[in-house]
C-alpha cells in the first residue's frame, strides 16, 4: 500500500501537500521522505511523466501533470499499476481543488488539508485483493510495462536530472536496436552466401 506520499510543484520543488503512514517506524520513513525530497530536486518540466525508482525493500512511483508531482513510496510487492491508478486519483482531486491556486503558493504545505483526502483514497488501496483493485490491475498492463524504472541510486547517486538519465538510456535502446538490425542483416548475407548456391542447384 502507499506508504508516503508527496506533492511538490515541478518548477521549484515547492512541497504542496503530504501524507505519512504513522503506523511505520518513523526513522526509516523520515529517510524515505529524505529520498523522495532528493528525487523532486532531479526532476524538471523536460522529465519523464511517470516513472518507478527503485529503493531498498521499496518503490517510488511518481506522475507528472500540469507541472505538479504526484509521489508516493510503497513496498516492492505492491502492485504498481496500483500505485499510480492512486496517483491519478490524486492527481485529479488536487487539480480540482487547488489547481488555479497552485501557481501562487508561496508557503511550503499551503495545501495540507489534501492529506484527508491521500487518508481516505489510501483505504482504498490497502487490500491489493479486493474485486475493486484486482480489476483495476488487469487493465491496460501494457501500458504499466512501458513505464521506465530506475534504481535510486542511479538518480541520487551520480546527482544527475532524470531527464538526462531518461535520455541515456533511450541512446543506449536505440543503439542496441540499431546493433540488433544490423547483426541480423549480416547474418542473413553470411546464409546467403553460403547456402545460396545450393539453394539454386536444388531448385
Amino acid at each position: 500500500m502507499p506508504l508516503l506520499t508527496l506533492v511538490s510543484r515541478l518548477p521549484d520543488g515547492l512541497s504542496l501537500a503530504e501524507s505519512m503512514d504513522s503506523g511505520k517506524n518513523e526513522i526509516d520513513m523520515e529517510y524515505y521522505r529524505n529520498q523522495a525530497k532528493q528525487i523532486f530536486r532531479t526532476l524538471s518540466l523536460k522529465s519523464q511523466d511517470r516513472m518507478t525508482i527503485e529503493s531498498g525493500g521499496f518503490y517510488f512511483a511518481y506522475l507528472i501533470r500540469n507541472e505538479v508531482c504526484y509521489l508516493t513510496l510503497c513496498e516492492k510487492s505492491y502492485p504498481r499499476k496500483l500505485a499510480f491508478t492512486f496517483l491519478e486519483e490524486l492527481q485529479k482531486e488536487f487539480d480540482t481543488s487547488y489547481g488555479s491556486e497552485v501557481a501562487n503558493a508561496k508557503r511550503p504545505y499551503a495545501f495540507i488539508k489534501f492529506d484527508t483526502f491521500i487518508q481516505k483514497t489510501k483505504k482504498l488501496y490497502l487490500d491489493t485483493r479486493s474485486q475493486r483493485n484486482m480489476s483495476k490491475v488487469s487493465e491496460d498492463l501494457e501500458d504499466i510495462q512501458r513505464i521506465m524504472s530506475k534504481n535510486v541510486q542511479e538518480i541520487l547517486g551520480r546527482g544527475e536530472k532524470i531527464e538526462v538519465a531518461t535520455k541515456r538510456a533511450a541512446e543506449i535502446m536505440a543503439e542496441s536496436d540499431k546493433y540488433y538490425k544490423t547483426a541480423k542483416a549480416l547474418n542473413s548475407q553470411m546464409f546467403l552466401r553460403k547456402y545460396g548456391p545450393v539453394l539454386l542447384v536444388v531448385a
